[in-house]
C-alpha cells in the first residue's frame, strides 16, 4: 500500500508543530487579564474621544441659568394706558397687512382673496356693518378679531382697505374721539 508521508517541514519536529502561542501557565493568565482589560482600555478611550469636552446635557449645568430663565419668564404681559390718552390709529393697509393677509392674501380656508371682486362682490352687499361685525366677532375659519391688539376703529379700517380693494366704496371709520367731536360740531347751533 502507500508509505505514510511525514508532513512536517524540514528542520520541525511533528510535536513543535501542534503546539499553541502560550507555553507556560504565566503566559496563560497574562493572555486572560489582556483579554478583559484591552477591551475595557478600548470603550474608555472611544467614550473619551466622542465626548468632546464639555458636557451640555441634563444635569451638566451648562444652560442651567438660561433653563431656569426661560421657565420663569411671564406668560403674557401688562399694557397700561391711560383712558381717552390720543394714541394713532393705524390705517387700513397696516391693520391688513398684520392681521389680515395671511389669510386673504392666498385665499386661505376659503377666505376672499385680496382684490378678488368676484368674491367679495357677495359680501360688499351685505354693507359695512355686517363685514365689521364678521371681522370684530369670527366667521367660519375666521378668529374674532376684537379685543386684540388692534382697536374696533383700526380692525375697520382694514375691513374698508379689504372691501374696497375688492369693489366697495366705503367710508374709513373716524377716529372715536373726532367721530364725537364732529357730531358735536354738527349737532352745535350756529
Amino acid at each position: 500500500m502507500s508509505e505514510p508521508h511525514d508532513h512536517a517541514q524540514p528542520g520541525h519536529d511533528a510535536a513543535e508543530s501542534h503546539e499553541g502561542p502560550i507555553k507556560n501557565p504565566r503566559q496563560l493568565i497574562a493572555a486572560v487579564v489582556a483579554a478583559f482589560v484591552v477591551p475595557i482600555v478600548v470603550i474608555v478611550l472611544l467614550a473619551n474621544f466622542v465626548d468632546f469636552g464639555a458636557r451640555t446635557g441634563a444635569g451638566s449645568g451648562a444652560e442651567q441659568e438660561e433653563a431656569v430663565a426661560r421657565r420663569i419668564q411671564p406668560v403674557g404681559s401688562v399694557d397700561i394706558r391711560l383712558a381717552g390718552a390720543a394714541t394713532a390709529l393705524r390705517s387700513g393697509e397696516e391693520v391688513y397687512q398684520a392681521q389680515c393677509a395671511a389669510c386673504h392674501a392666498t385665499g386661505l380656508v376659503g377666505s376672499p382673496k385680496f382684490g378678488d371682486a368676484a368674491a367679495w362682490g357677495p359680501r360688499i352687499k351685505t354693507g359695512f356693518e355686517a363685514l365689521l361685525n364678521s371681522a370684530l366677532k369670527g366667521k367660519g375659519a375666521m378668529t374674532p378679531q376684537g379685543g386684540g391688539s388692534f382697536n374696533d376703529t383700526e380692525i375697520g379700517r382694514g375691513v374698508v382697505y379689504l372691501a374696497n380693494h375688492g369693489g366697495a366704496k366705503f367710508d374709513e371709520p373716524k377716529a372715536p374721539a373726532a367721530a364725537a367731536s364732529a357730531g358735536a360740531a354738527a349737532s352745535a347751533p350756529n
